[in-house]
């Protein structure tokens, strides 16, 4: 998603990520009754204070008096300090980017709990087990410079074009879920492992190279410092508010193939061992209500987890045509999920990283 660990919290101020989580009065986090703590991937709150988990996380506090304590950091990250904390659980609520939702519970950091409001989940983004279920849909993709480029590129070939020399830069797959995106797009739209590393040897060569955090390559493409970067709709939609040069597109493969996406949502579950785990709970059923998900796209720029909810806001009806004409793929998340640390291995291995 993105070794910039942004810790943040929504009602005390900055956490200081090296030192023990702490509340207000300065006390452990895991002390504080009235607190929940959410280790979180990156793009749902806002630069401005202006993003969704900026007004859901208020209007949680307002609602119920538990403030929330929130550490960023990309998907894998945020799943691999859970894991070293594991003796000593800190975190109560985990968010990530598949494929790191399902490592999470591989790893045993996820205990089953179905918020209020999960019958309406589609099955396809939710754990069979109860363990997470998405709380806000996204789709991966990339962005573009819209002044320095008159069109966005239409292929993945295009992006080897000497234009491009130094001027491509992807979030580091196995860190980054979005970065991990990557890899998971190329194999499918270059038709299995072998291909598709053997794409991404080529691409190295105009890559500037690999970033923990994926929403700070969203800048630099606007500022014009590269042109072309990896990110996902909802955040970079959201971006773009802010960031007039910055373009949204989806890579297609050869001429005649159609652009791909996939759903990349933020999966949300009940860490095991939480120390508030009567708040998490609340907070998770806070995030799935009704309220919170008709906020997603007028607020965040995303899609609701809902399948009851159909949003009508301005946002929604240009995310909508942004995915126009798109084609949407399933991946086999068991299978990434099983065979990661061997694609992850190749990708290392073909780019040198």
């Amino acid at each position: 998603m993105r070794t910039h660990l942004k810790p943040l919290a929504a009602a005390c101020g900055a956490l200081l990520l090296a030192a023990p989580l702490t509340g207000c009065s300065g006390d452990s986090a895991a002390d504080d009754e009235n607190a929940v703590t959410v280790y979180s991937a990156d793009g749902l709150k806002g630069e401005q204070g202006d993003g969704w988990y900026d007004r859901i996380f208020e209007d949680f506090e307002k609602k119920t008096g538990i403030k929330v304590n929130y550490v960023e950091g990309g998907s894998g990250e945020m799943v691999q300090r859970a894991l070293r904390e594991k003796s000593n659980t800190q975190a109560d609520v985990l968010v990530t980017l598949p494929p790191f939702i399902q490592q999470a519970d591989g790893k045993g950091l996820l205990q089953p709990y179905e918020p209020a409001g999960v019958d309406h989940v589609a099955a396809a983004d939710r754990d069979e087990n109860g363990k997470w279920t998405a709380v806000v849909k996204n789709f991966f993709g990339f962005v573009y410079n819209k002044k320095e480029l008159k069109e966005a590129p239409r292929t993945w070939e295009e992006l080897l074009d000497g234009k491009f020399k130094n001027k491509i830069q992807y979030s580091t797959p196995g860190v980054a879920g979005d970065g991990t995106a990557v890899v998971i797009k190329a194999i499918h739209d270059f038709g299995g492992e072998k291909p598709a590393m053997e794409y991404l040897k080529k691409l190295q060569s105009n890559n500037v190279g690999p970033s923990s955090s994926t929403s700070k390559l969203a800048p630099k493409t606007d500022k014009g410092e590269i042109l072309v970067a990896n990110g996902d709709l909802q955040m970079n939609f959201a971006q773009s508010k802010s960031m007039p040069n910055l373009g949204i597109w989806f890579p297609a493969r050869g001429e005649t193939g159609r652009p791909t996406t996939f759903s990349l949502p933020y999966a949300a579950g009940l860490v095991r061992g939480a120390p508030h785990t009567a708040n998490a709970k609340k907070l998770l059923d806070f995030m799935l209500s009704a309220d919170a998900q008709r906020q997603v796209s007028a607020v965040g720029g995303g899609f609701t987890a809902r399948t009851d909810i159909r949003a009508t806001d301005e946002n929604a009806t240009a995310l909508a045509e942004i995915m126009k004409g798109v084609e949407i793929f399933r991946p086999d998340w068991k299978d990434i999920d099983e065979n990661l640390d061997e694609y992850i291995d190749a990708w290392k291995s073909a780019t040198g990283s």
